[in-house]
């Protein structure tokens, strides 16, 4: 397990983004071992401009290295204005090489999730959030109470999902739930899937381990999404439910709020109401 950034407390940071752009940011993250299991194969990362989680797997050692060397790699990236596709996978790449080099730590076998959001620049007037994964972690915004998942699963119960052969209630308790198609650390190149999405005033976004959606549906994250408003209440709630309903994995939370954007001509893209911390 490693841990790069800010947990639980919670923490407010103004970035200005490289258009002149000043975000406001108030984030907060926490990971908990869960119930059943004997050491905590996921790491974190939330510093800016980058919110990341990594799940390793395995076995005990070599998950805790494939996860910690992700995060590690992407925090030598932390106190840009922005960063692009490129910069995350070459840091990918450098954390594939770490894992390789742990030997006797880790073997073919091993390997991890990321999935995050980063600060990004754009071809156009405002930056933007760059989503991106590989795995089964995700990443879900909520903005005007519409919670909405951005990254898509990469495992065998989406796949199945996606033709069809079972239902999203059929999904929730499947045999395979814990088979995934694509990782960081075996012989694939690991390129995520991005997506670009604007960067709005308050708007909350939620990176997490598969530890706490095997746990919770989407209407109970939705639940404690909005009845938490600060982001350190918000992880503690949502961890405290996922080891509430079995804990059977580690469970890693990462809540990131947009305060304000203030726009460099003065004009105020917008705040959010209520207290942050």
């Amino acid at each position: 397990m490693t841990q790069i950034g800010h947990e639980h407390n919670g923490h407010t940071a103004t970035v200005a983004s490289p258009n002149g752009t000043e975000i406001t940011l108030a984030w907060a993250a926490m990971t908990d071992t869960g119930l059943r299991r004997e050491a905590n194969e996921d790491s974190f990362l939330a510093e800016t401009p980058l919110f990341v989680v990594a799940d390793g797997m395995g076995g005990h050692s070599a998950g805790d290295v494939a996860s910690g060397a992700v995060v590690s790699r992407l925090a030598e990236l932390s106190g840009q204005s922005a960063v692009g596709p490129a910069a995350i996978e070459d840091a990918l790449r450098l954390a594939v090489q770490d894992m390789h080099e742990k030997v006797g730590v880790t073997d073919a076998g091993s390997g991890t999730t990321v999935t995050g959001v980063a600060i990004t620049a754009t071809t156009g007037a405002d930056s933007a959030w760059l989503v991106f994964n590989i795995g089964d972690s995700r990443v879900y915004v909520l903005s005007g109470g519409v919670l909405e998942q951005l990254t898509r699963d990469h495992s065998v119960v989406q796949e199945l999902l996606d033709a069809g052969h079972i239902t999203p209630e059929e999904a929730e308790t499947h045999p395979h739930s814990n088979v995934i198609t694509r990782a960081v650390g075996f012989h694939e190149d690991p390129v995520p899937d991005y997506q670009l999405i604007p960067i709005e005033a308050g708007m909350r976004l939620l990176i997490c381990s598969d530890g706490l959606t095997k746990e919770l549906t989407n209407y109970g994250i939705r639940h404690f999404l909005l009845a938490n408003p600060r982001p350190g209440d918000a992880v503690e709630k949502l961890v405290e439910a996922a080891l509430g309903n079995g804990g059977r994995d580690n469970v890693t939370v990462v809540v990131v709020d947009v305060v304000a954007v203030r726009r460099g001509d003065s004009q105020y893209a917008g705040e959010m109401k209520g207290e942050r911390s």
